[in-house]
C-alpha cells in the first residue's frame, strides 16, 4: 500500500480527493434514497385507500403532501413541486460524475509525466534510460493509470444506480402526485353535492 501512495507521487492528492467524494456522494445518496425516506409506506397506503393524508413528516412524499394541504394547487402545479424535489434527490451527482471523468485524466496525466520521466533522463552516450528514473517513471505511469480508473469505474457503477433508483422514485412519486390530485377532485366534487 505504501509504494502504491508512493508511485503515484504528487497525483496521490487529486485521486486521493476523488475517491473521498466518490465514496461520501454514493454512501450518502444511497442512504438520502431510500424508498421510506422518499414515500414512506403510511402515506402509499392512504393514498392506495382512497384517503389524502393528514399527517406529512419530512420525507420527499411528505413534503409533497405539506405543499397540497398548504396550498391546494392545482395540478400543474403539484407537479412542478414535484419535479423540484426530484432536483433535490439528484443533489451531488455532478460532483459524482466529475469524479468519474477527472479520476482517469488524473491517471492519464500522471502516465503522460512518467514517461516523460522516462525519456527525459536518457543517456546521450548510451540510449538508455537511469535505471532509478526508469523505474520511478514507469511506477508513475502504471500506479497513476490504475488508481484513475480504480477510482473511475465504481463511481460510474454508483451513478448509474443512483440514477436509476431516482428515476424509479420519480416515477413513484408521479403517481403518488396523481392520486393526490384523483382524491383532491373526487373531494371537491363530494363538498359541492
Amino acid at each position: 500500500m505504501i509504494n502504491l501512495i508512493e508511485g503515484a507521487g504528487i497525483f496521490i492528492w487529486p485521486l486521493g480527493l476523488c475517491s473521498i467524494l466518490g465514496i461520501f456522494i454514493i454512501v450518502e445518496r444511497f442512504y438520502a434514497l431510500m424508498p421510506g425516506k422518499i414515500m414512506p409506506r403510511s402515506i402509499v397506503e392512504n393514498l392506495i385507500d382512497g384517503k389524502i393524508p393528514e399527517v406529512a413528516d419530512d420525507s420527499v412524499g411528505g413534503r409533497i403532501l405539506q405543499y397540497y394541504l398548504r396550498n391546494r394547487p392545482d395540478p400543474d402545479q403539484m407537479k412542478a413541486f414535484a419535479r423540484m424535489e426530484v432536483t433535490r434527490m439528484e443533489r451531488g451527482l455532478f460532483i459524482l460524475e466529475i469524479v468519474v471523468s477527472a479520476a482517469p485524466l488524473i491517471g492519464l496525466l500522471g502516465t503522460v509525466t512518467g514517461l516523460v520521466k522516462v525519456f527525459a533522463n536518457v543517456s546521450i552516450d548510451t540510449g538508455m534510460p537511469d535505471p532509478g528514473t526508469f523505474i520511478e517513471g514507469i511506477a508513475l505511469a502504471l500506479t497513476t493509470t490504475m488508481l484513475g480508473l480504480s477510482i473511475a469505474i465504481p463511481a460510474l457503477v454508483g451513478n448509474h444506480i443512483l440514477i436509476r433508483r431516482i428515476d424509479t422514485l420519480a416515477a413513484r412519486l408521479s403517481v403518488g402526485v396523481e392520486r393526490l390530485m384523483v382524491l383532491a377532485k373526487e373531494r371537491e366534487r363530494e363538498g359541492e353535492e
